[in-house]
Order: C-alpha cells, then sequence, then structure tokens
C-alpha cells in the first residue's frame, strides 16, 4: 500500500511498505555503534583490517564478525591481497545517511538549547 506524506509546499514521493521494510532493514544492520564507527573509517576508501582495529576499539574476532555482517548485508566489499582483506562501502548513500545522522546528533547534542527548545 502507498503511503503518501505531504510538506507545506509540494507532496513527496510516495512510499510503499516494501520501502518501509527495506529502510527498517537498513538501519537494523547499521544498528550496532562497531558498524557505524567502521563505516565512518571507509569513507574516504578502502582500508585493510589491521587499520580498522587500530581505529575502532574492538577485538579482531568482534570486528570479524561486524564487517561479515555489513558485507552480506551488501553495504561493503572487499578483495583480498595476499594474507589481507581490504574492506570498501560500495553504496556511497550509505556514507550520505551515516553522516546526516550523527551530524543531526552532533547538532542536537552540542546547541545549548536544542533546535526544539525556546529561550526564556
Amino acid at each position: 500500500m502507498p503511503y503518501q506524506t505531504f510538506t507545506a509546499d509540494k507532496p513527496r514521493t510516495a512510499k510503499t511498505d516494501e520501502t518501509f521494510e527495506s529502510a527498517a532493514d537498513l538501519f537494523r544492520v547499521m544498528s550496532a555503534p562497531v558498524r557505524l564507527k567502521i563505516i565512518n573509517c571507509l569513507c574516504d576508501g578502502e582500508k585493510n583490517v589491521s587499520y580498522l582495529l587500530t581505529q575502532v576499539n574492538t577485538t579482531q574476532p568482534n570486528m570479524s564478525q561486524h564487517l561479515n555482517t555489513l558485507y552480506q548485508a551488501g553495504i561493503l566489499g572487499k578483495r583480498r591481497e595476499g594474507v589481507q582483506i581490504f574492506y570498501r562501502v560500495i553504496d556511497q548513500r550509505i556514507v550520505s545517511i551515516c553522516e546526516a545522522v550523527c551530524h543531526e546528533i552532533n547538532r542536537k547534542t552540542t546547541s545549548p538549547l536544542g533546535e526544539d527548545s525556546v529561550a526564556t
């Protein structure tokens, strides 16, 4: 069933139940802070697992599990070079989504009153 949402000046694109299910699946995969940190590390290009371990405070087995989850979800791609495995984000929209959400959270938490607050 399509859903239509409207703004004051124009209608937004209709969304289907399938769209909402896909969005929920994506957010579920990205719901772990470690996974968001991994995506953040890979924003500017591919990195090997050793590098990711220096940037994300977790164990190697835990890192491997999170990388595999992101890979299986189609968010990351990987390639082997000798004994090293390099990961990269294969869909830049994922980076944009993560950056937008993190930016909004930072803006809300660093604003003295928050955007929705009213000074009295």
